[in-house]
């Protein structure tokens, strides 16, 4: 018999994209923390705040451990049509404080650390039923957290590329695209190149 699999073994280098947003966002200031290259794109702080509060809106719907208590930090929420609860990102006041935004990241990633290590593989089958435009959805576990995964990566290159055009270097999260996980190095007979 199979012994179950922690989800952390699946999604094994996410804490290194995690690591490479708080290592880009810690140095900046408030400046480059609210600058936007146009007045309708977000500013960097603004995309740090939601890569965080997305986390924990989507993780509550499955109610991924430590999700609960997340969830009671959060002072405004809204209702939409369907009768799912959303945080108002924006009375979150967070954005020009990389202190600020850095706990954030670091509080929900440990929300995501406590459900990839107490969840096992079998489990991500499991679903809940969430509603959107009128139709309800069977929504699995996967889905959800695939979901967050690439909400991740997605927003993480936006500020990667806000970095940039700020003449900011953020290696690790531009360069590397947060992939700082290295495999284990190869076994290789004497005489061989590595």
């Amino acid at each position: 018999m199979n012994e179950p699999q922690p989800l952390v073994k699946l999604y094994d280098g996410w804490d290194g994209h995690q690591t490479s947003l708080v290592r880009a966002i810690t140095p900046l200031t408030r400046a480059q923390l609210l600058w936007r290259p146009d007045e309708q794109m977000n500013s960097i702080g603004e995309l740090a705040r939601h890569i965080s509060l997305g986390r924990l809106n989507w993780f509550m719907r499955m109610d991924a451990p430590g999700s609960a208590d997340l969830a009671d930090l959060i002072d405004v929420w809204e209702e939409d049509g369907d009768g799912n609860r959303h945080i108002v990102e924006s009375a979150m006041n967070i954005t020009e404080e990389a202190e600020a935004l850095v706990h954030w990241l670091e509080i929900s990633w440990q929300m995501i650390e406590r459900t990839l290590n107490g969840w096992m593989v079998d489990d991500l089958g499991q679903s809940y039923r969430h509603t959107w435009n009128g139709d309800v959805y069977d929504v699995s576990r996967q889905w959800t957290i695939w979901r967050i995964l690439s909400h991740d990566i997605h927003h993480g290159g936006q500020i990667a590329l806000m970095l940039g055009m700020q003449g900011i270097e953020a290696f690790e999260l531009s360069g590397l695209f947060g992939h700082i996980t290295l495999p284990p190095l190869a076994d290789t007979p004497a005489g061989e190149r590595k």
